[in-house]
């Protein structure tokens, strides 16, 4: 029998075609899947990737709360155009204590990936508060109740347990001491600051919201901003890059 005749089969037989075509399927399948049950992570590990402080986790979720995913990702690809635009491509580490991850699907604004230190706290107020008068051309919609809100803290160590049963590395100690945290990170000057380090390094600590007097939603989502992106030393990726 010539080749021919036995590839035949396969043309003129569909349910012979099928079972062929998921034997194939399941085999191709079983190569890409079955390394992965041998390895601890797919994740590599990134030196300064840390979970988030209370407060910046927080500001996270008034991110989601107020549906900013919906114009801005997270994740830079890498390709020139976006690398020249936005910075380094996203790594995977970066992503890694996000529940859910915010790459998005498609981008109205800018990508956030990198947005930490780009802009002065006061440039994101007046963001939030008026959007065009930084950015004119904007479609985002204003959101001044945000420094007008006052910061519920009753539940931020209930988030970082559920957080730390989704396998973030939150300690009992971390817990304890979430809504101390929260307000020490939106203070200046603060005196619990140190302690906040140790837990969380480079941490930053100011008022961010312009009003000491209170801790808004506001200081909140700009301290997660401020961080997007600042965790990573990039430096070291291109130095690599260019000895190569």
């Amino acid at each position: 029998m010539s080749l021919w005749s036995k590839h035949a089969i396969f043309e003129k037989n569909s349910i012979v075609l099928s079972i062929g075509v998921l034997v194939v399927i399941a085999i191709g399948g079983l190569v890409e899947i079955t390394p992965l049950f041998y390895l601890k992570s797919t994740i590599e590990k990134v030196d300064g990737v840390r979970p988030y402080t209370p407060l910046e986790l927080a500001g996270r979720n008034i991110y989601v709360r107020e549906g900013c995913y919906n114009c801005h990702s997270q994740m830079i690809r890498p390709l020139r155009d976006e690398v020249e635009r936005y910075g380094h491509y996203s790594l995977a580490a970066e992503s890694m204590y996000d529940r859910p991850f915010q790459w998005g699907s498609k981008r109205t604004g800018p990508d956030l990936a990198r947005v930490g230190g780009k802009y002065s706290d006061e440039w994101h107020r007046d963001h939030l508060r008026q959007p065009k008068s930084v950015v004119p051309g904007t479609v985002m919609p204003a959101y001044p109740w945000l420094a007008e809100t006052e910061l519920g803290a009753a539940h931020i160590a209930d988030d970082l347990k559920v957080q730390a049963a989704l396998g973030v590395p939150y300690t009992l100690e971390m817990i304890a001491n979430a809504a101390t945290d929260a307000r020490a990170q939106a203070t200046t000057d603060s005196p619990s600051a140190g302690d906040l380090i140790k837990r969380y390094p480079n941490a930053q600590v100011r008022d961010y919201d312009g009003n000491p007097d209170r801790i808004s939603e506001a200081d909140a989502l700009i301290a997660y901003l401020q961080m997007l992106g600042t965790q990573v030393d990039f430096k070291l990726y291109n130095d690599k890059a260019n000895i190569r």
